[in-house]
């Protein structure tokens, strides 16, 4: 049976782990040739290796231009293409307003903003010459509702939902989409490393109208439909997938 990404190649960042590497198995596993990208190459390789032939891993520092060229000019030689690009690569660091000093800012605008504009730039170049793709940005339901107490996240996420929107009326004349998937409560080493006292499960039952806390795989189906054809009407658009949280 014929997967529902076949043949294409897809780059996914920040695969190391939690959601990326949801996504980089789940894209595997319905055909699709992924590239595992992490700042932690090891990380990174794990996925990759437990993924098979149908993927390959590198280091990708999503908030360096450097690094993108460069595995841009890999991916170019290997495989003169890309079809998909995921990114997903993000940091959190609870910090409201004054806690918040200018370096913790500019970090989290480097890796969660930067970054997604960095990898939409590169990715829209090599799928420009492809004939067109789809680009699947990671904001979070802090980037439809404020959470003080992540004040630099919040920011950013609302802004990957702006440059999205910006991006998707540029490239749709190159077939190229860009779309948005707005995770909610998701049992993440993320979510686990920015509140080490919370009870993930709990607070998931007691806050979402389903009644669980999200799992990585449940953000990855997203992730899988809008780089698949089977989303292909849609551009500039949102999945939020919090289990009724924001509802």
């Amino acid at each position: 049976m014929r997967g529902r990404v076949e043949g294409k190649v897809v780059l996914v960042t920040g695969a190391g782990r939690g959601q990326g590497a949801a996504h980089a198995r789940l894209l595997a596993a319905e055909g699709a040739t992924v590239i595992v990208t992490d700042i932690h190459k090891d990380e990174a390789a794990a996925v990759a290796g437990a993924i098979g032939d149908a993927s390959w891993h590198a280091r990708l520092d999503v908030a360096d231009q450097a690094s993108w060229a460069e595995l841009g000019a890999r991916i170019e030689d290997r495989h003169g293409r890309l079809d998909g690009l995921v990114n997903n690569a993000g940091i959190a660091v609870m910090a409201d307003l004054w806690a918040t000093d200018l370096g913790l800012f500019e970090r989290i605008v480097a890796i969660n903003q930067t970054g997604t504009y960095l990898g939409m730039r590169f990715g829209a170049e090599l799928m420009k010459r492809s004939g067109g793709g789809s680009i699947v940005n990671v904001s979070s339901i802090a980037g439809s509702r404020a959470d003080p107490l992540f004040l630099a996240y919040t920011g950013t996420k609302w802004a990957v939902r702006g440059l999205s929107r910006a991006a998707a009326r540029t490239l749709a004349p190159d077939a190229i989409r860009v779309n948005v998937v707005l995770p909610g409560i998701i049992d993440t080493p993320m979510l686990t490393e920015a509140l080490p006292e919370l009870d993930v499960a709990a607070f998931g039952a007691q806050t979402a109208p389903l009644g669980r806390t999200g799992q990585p795989v449940d953000v990855a189906r997203a992730v899988l439909f809008l780089i698949s054809d089977e989303s292909a009407y849609m551009t500039g658009a949102e999945l939020i997938v919090d289990g009724g949280v924001t509802a």
